[in-house]
């Protein structure tokens, strides 16, 4: 129903377009989504001597999300790289004929509106993962470009990653395994600042399909669960969870002692945690973000970190990425920070692989993608991006 609904808008917005003496570049790059050889501009991180390690390793360059030799097959152009930055970078080179370039949320390449003058021939902005903000979305719609993600493919990947975190912090446990590998012994320097999640409130700043799966794995630890979020839950699903919905976000910070940042980077979310808001929080609050590293100040985190009003703060998420050998998260105290990671486990991996070969079949037979993947499509942002 939702296939078939989505297909008789696309039609109705060409019918449109053809009777407008205004038509733009919209109509022009989708009647042309599936003719001829297509150049395809992959960027990944690399792996280097990883990559042969495991055959499922798909997420790199050199494996390129195993679909080389079926697109070569079909007479199309695959360039992959990992040299993403700068006007004389590779992916500078290939933007202006490229018809398709995937990126991923773990090494992303920044299509800037720049960038997006520049590819003339470009259709198809598609992430290996979930999280499009690379990308200059207003751009992208006003150029008539299609964005999508695989949704749903790394959500379990990323809360699993957030429940690690939040026991990580809560009970203390990088001090504990420094002194392992330095030789150290010394309980009381990791027990006084220990504590059990039990009975602990945590909360969810945004509540999608991760932080619901974040709070059904926190039930059974039996914490006070609160989340914040622009659309309530379902009741009967709300009731299941054990969460209660809190519509002011600065009244909900107060009450937590455990803070988990989900929601997605938006020009509103962009530097929503500064000064200010990490002021409304606990003293000695935690921190956990693997959402993206741009939703925090990073000063007033790291500032936050040092005077202990933030008792510990954990993520993978940077801005930018990679994250510069400066940057101050790097250095403050009580961090428990990683590479950009969670999202990119093997299993997931696995599954934005096969959900990219999936739209990119679609693509060339110039069919729909599953709705919920369109984060950009004839000119319309998703709502979670609006």
């Amino acid at each position: 129903m939702a296939m078939s609904m989505a297909m008789k808008r696309s039609a109705a917005a060409a019918t449109r377009a053809l009777s407008s003496a205004t038509s733009s570049s919209i109509l022009t790059r989708d009647l042309h989504a599936s003719s001829g050889k297509k150049k395809i501009v992959g960027v990944f991180y690399k792996a280097h001597e990883y990559a042969k390690m495991n055959p499922n390793f798909m997420g790199c360059v050199e494996n390129a999300l195993g679909i080389r030799d079926w697109l070569e097959s079909q007479g199309h152009e695959y360039i992959v790289t990992d040299d993403k930055e700068g006007p004389d970078c590779e992916l500078e080179k290939h933007i202006p004929d490229a018809h398709v370039i995937i990126t991923t949320p773990f090494h992303p390449g920044y299509i800037t509106a720049e960038r997006i003058k520049k590819a003339k021939n470009l259709q198809l902005l598609l992430t290996a993962g979930i999280g499009s903000d690379h990308v200059d979305l207003k751009a992208a719609a006003d150029a008539g470009l299609t964005v999508a993600e695989v949704t749903g493919s790394n959500v379990v990947s990323v809360a699993e990653d957030e429940l690690m975190r939040i026991l990580i912090l809560v009970r203390n446990f990088l001090p504990g395994y420094h002194q392992v590998i330095n030789g150290d012994w010394n309980v009381a320097g990791i027990a006084y600042r220990a504590y059990d999640l039990e009975g602990k409130t945590v909360g969810t700043v945004g509540c999608g399909r991760i932080g619901r799966l974040l709070l059904q794995r926190l039930k059974p630890f039996g914490c006070n669960l609160l989340y914040h979020d622009r659309i309530k839950m379902d009741p009967e699903l709300e009731n299941q969870i054990g969460a209660s919905y809190e519509e002011d976000l600065d009244k909900m910070l107060p009450k937590c002692d455990v803070v988990v940042i989900n929601t997605p980077l938006t020009e509103k979310t962009k530097g929503m945690f500064d000064k200010e808001k990490i002021a409304k929080m606990k003293k000695g609050v935690l921190i956990v973000n693997n959402a993206r590293g741009a939703i925090m100040d990073t000063q007033a985190v790291a500032d936050g970190c040092s005077s202990g009003h933030i008792g510990g703060y954990s993520g993978d998420v940077w801005y930018p990425q990679p994250a510069p050998k400066d940057h101050p998260w790097r250095y403050m105290p009580n961090q428990a920070m990683t590479p950009h990671i969670s999202g990119t486990t093997i299993d997931a991996q696995l599954r934005y692989a096969a959900g990219v070969k999936d739209m990119l079949e679609n693509y060339f037979k110039g069919e729909d993608f599953p709705a919920q993947h369109y984060i950009v499509k004839e000119g319309e942002l998703a709502s979670q991006y609006r």
